[in-house]
């Protein structure tokens, strides 16, 4: 917290209050929480998991999620990015329940479409002599700082402005000098509870300057923006990274000076990257665009952002997002740090998909998926008649469901034999053992008569290892390969087995057969 002057009580200490805290209005009365990202750029992990956080207790407490564009920056706007987050959400699984795409009663939800709201809220606040014009020049307020560095003190704004006369306003006002609205931050101890934090007690005024709440362009700073949407979209919760800890006395003294009631907060520690660096939007392999173009489902991203997190009981793999609601509780978020471990998304990645499989209906949707996917790296070099096959796909994934990280992986090269033919030179089968034509023609025959709707991987394992023992110089290890260089054109990969009842009857004996015919 640097030198802000901060009791944080733990979570612990204040725990037989916090069923009265949770909730205004009685328990899940009216509760409404809102994601506010700025759109400067592409959705990343760390934005995802707030949103996740605050769509889980909406939906734990029966409440509303509201999508909030919080584009006052305007100098920094990306051009689609507001749709992209949108979009983002949608494809997780955890849409809004109100946002500039669907609407809502407490519109527009972009706050560059909100600003004589915050112009009302500022002009009241002038009023009330809670805020005040500020003439000082950005060549000024340079040199305040350089001067505060060159004296080794923490940079702030000395509050000049707050001491001009109305005459002295009104003057500059009728010649048009630039100029910004502060506010005026009171001194003395700001006290409020979090729900994560526990008790603070704070003193802004002792740290900082006044802030500015009004640019000169005419846009409102975050902090009255927040406060001003927070209040007409009758917010009653405030889930938000930690970094803004410190900013909620000055909101507290804003709602005291508007004569609102203040929203509890509860303020969600640290997403960092396993070396301990915060997680940031220059670091683009963290965007969900990213991850979703790689082929990780949205699964997994809101299982690692909260496994590594805190809030639900246990810490387990493969939790759902039904599961995350049944079981969040939001006392039991920590104020440590959650570390995120990247090497880890691919076992998540794989357990989401392996469930996705066994999933009738959903793996209709990743036999869609594959299909499309099969079709753009392979194109005309598909399997004739068999490698779109709705059936053969379903085939395929259900054999190789555990064994995979991402549909991507069906499509690289060592899975090509499922969806093309292997070009394998007699020549190649020959180094390996002369009774090659004897053990391609018997496997035919045993697989021809193969009850493929019936026969088990154990099952066609076992006849295999009987068959081999018909040749007295080949060993068994010996026949898998020139079966495994037979059928895929690889030296490894997935068993013999596995590969003769992926690539069904028919094609197993075509290239078996090709073999033969050499």
């Amino acid at each position: 917290m640097g030198m802000v002057r901060l009791l944080v009580s733990r979570v612990g200490a204040w725990a037989p209050s916090l069923g009265r805290r949770l909730f205004s209005h009685g328990e899940g009365s009216g509760v409404r929480v809102r994601f506010g990202p700025s759109p400067t750029g592409f959705l990343h992990l760390g934005g995802l998991r707030t949103a996740l956080y605050n769509y889980i207790f909406a939906k734990k407490h029966g409440g509303r999620f509201v999508l909030r564009i919080e584009d006052t920056d305007q100098s920094r706007l990306v051009p689609g990015a507001a749709e992209g987050i949108e979009d983002i959400l949608q494809w997780a699984g955890i849409p809004p329940d109100e946002s500039p795409r669907r609407g809502g009663p407490c519109g527009p939800y972009q706050q560059s479409e909100r600003l004589d709201l915050y112009l009302k809220a500022a002009e009241t606040l002038v009023k009330r002599n809670a805020a005040y014009y500020c003439f000082c020049t950005p060549s000024r307020l340079e040199l305040l700082k350089k001067e505060a560095l060159r004296m080794r003190q923490t940079p702030k704004y000395d509050n000049r402005c707050r001491h001009l006369t109305s005459n002295q306003i009104q003057e500059r006002l009728a010649q048009g000098c630039p100029h910004v609205i502060r506010f005026c931050l009171e001194e003395g101890t700001v006290t409020f509870e979090d729900l994560v934090y526990g008790l603070n007690r704070m003193e802004p005024a002792h740290v900082e300057g006044d802030p500015v709440i009004i640019k000169a362009d005419g846009f409102p700073t975050y902090h009255l923006a927040n406060v001003v949407d927070d209040h007409h979209m009758n917010i009653s919760h405030v889930l938000r990274g930690t970094e803004w800890l410190t900013s909620t006395a000055k909101h507290v003294l804003m709602y005291r000076a508007l004569g609102w009631k203040p929203p509890i907060f509860a303020h969600l520690p640290l997403l960092l990257n396993k070396s301990g660096s915060k997680l940031s939007k220059r670091q683009s392999d963290l965007f969900i665009q990213n991850f979703s173009q790689s082929g990780y489902l949205p699964e997994a991203l809101l299982d690692i952002v909260t496994n590594c997190g805190s809030g639900f009981s246990g810490n387990r793999f493969g939790r759902t997002l039904e599961e995350m609601v049944s079981e969040f509780n939001v006392t039991r978020i920590t104020t440590h740090s959650a570390l995120l471990d990247h090497d880890k998304l691919p076992e998540f990645n794989r357990i989401h998909l392996l469930h996705r499989i066994e999933n009738s209906s959903l793996r209709q949707q990743l036999v869609m998926e594959l299909q499309a996917l099969v079709e753009k790296v392979y194109k005309e070099e598909l399997l004739e008649g068999q490698a779109l096959c709705t059936d053969y796909m379903e085939r395929v994934l259900l054999h190789r469901k555990g064994h995979i990280t991402s549909l991507l992986d069906l499509v690289k090269p060592a899975h090509s034999y499922l969806w093309i033919r292997p070009h394998v030179a007699w020549e190649q089968m020959e180094e390996l053992t002369t009774d090659g034509e004897k053990i391609c023609s018997m496997v035919i025959s045993l697989y021809q008569n193969w009850p493929s709707d019936n026969g088990t991987l154990a099952e066609l394992n076992s006849e295999l290892r009987s068959l081999q023992t018909r040749f007295t110089t080949t060993k068994y290890s010996v026949m898998m390969k020139l079966l495994r260089l037979a059928l895929s054109g690889q030296q490894h990969g997935p068993s013999v087995a596995e590969m003769m009842l992926s690539l069904g009857t028919k094609e197993v004996c075509e290239r078996l057969q090709r073999m033969i015919i050499h």
